[in-house]
């Protein structure tokens, strides 16, 4: 590597750091390309927009910096799971929030990536594109694939494991706007109450009321 792509590198990385500082600070779209410019201490104010094209660009790069990581750790605890023979939905809770979990002792970089996932996960019409779903190998498309046989079929068309995984990535995210360092009681906390949301059974209002969107769907199509 020459010594103008490692300068290159670097400031890619310094746009990076700062972006992750900022999106903990205040949120996604608080923060304008030209100010993570200005924290990276870059000379090109448009720095960001050679790096990555636009903030969407920045966005993206900043989950590809943390995924692999979550990825890793999730796997592992898809493969013990899978090892022990036992299904059992708060184990998977557990593999949903113990990878995210670890990014509350990693600083300002934890934190950056955990606000960046909820306002991405918070919007009217969030996709499920931050999760990685669209790669097969991921492990929260393994996740959800895990899950899906132990869920009423019901709460599996209701995207019972997205509000779950939105939920938890929304605590962790808030968890990690505090000072505090001890985790562990709130992780356990939280993986009871993903359980616990992952079980729920639907309710006869709720079957009802879907059965009644259902039927109004297929209506306005036949029109």
């Amino acid at each position: 590597m020459t010594s103008k792509q490692a300068g290159g590198k670097e400031t890619r990385e310094r746009l990076l750091d700062a972006a992750e500082r900022l999106f903990a600070e205040r949120g996604v779209d608080s923060v304008s390309m030209r100010e993570i410019s200005r924290e990276a201490r870059s000379r090109n104010v448009i720095a960001g927009q050679y790096w990555f094209g636009d903030k969407e660009g920045l966005v993206a790069a900043l989950l590809d910096r943390h995924n692999p990581e979550i990825d890793n750790r999730r796997h592992a605890l898809l493969d013990a799971y899978e090892a022990s023979s036992v299904s059992d939905i708060a184990t998977l809770a557990a593999a949903l929030v113990r990878p995210l979990g670890a990014k509350l002792s990693q600083g300002a970089s934890g934190a950056g990536y955990l606000q960046t996932m909820s306002d991405l996960l918070t919007r009217a019409n969030p996709s499920v594109e931050p999760f990685g779903l669209a790669d097969p190998s991921s492990s929260m498309a393994r996740w959800g694939g895990l899950l899906e046989p132990l869920l009423e079929p019901e709460a599996v068309q209701l995207h019972r494991r997205f509000l779950t995984a939105r939920f938890v990535v929304v605590e962790l995210a808030l968890r990690a706007q505090t000072d505090r360092k001890d985790h562990a009681l709130l992780l356990s906390h939280v993986i009871d109450a993903a359980a616990g949301q992952l079980t729920a059974p639907v309710s006869a209002e709720t079957h009802r009321l879907r059965l009644e969107r259902d039927n109004s769907k297929k209506g306005v199509r036949k029109s």
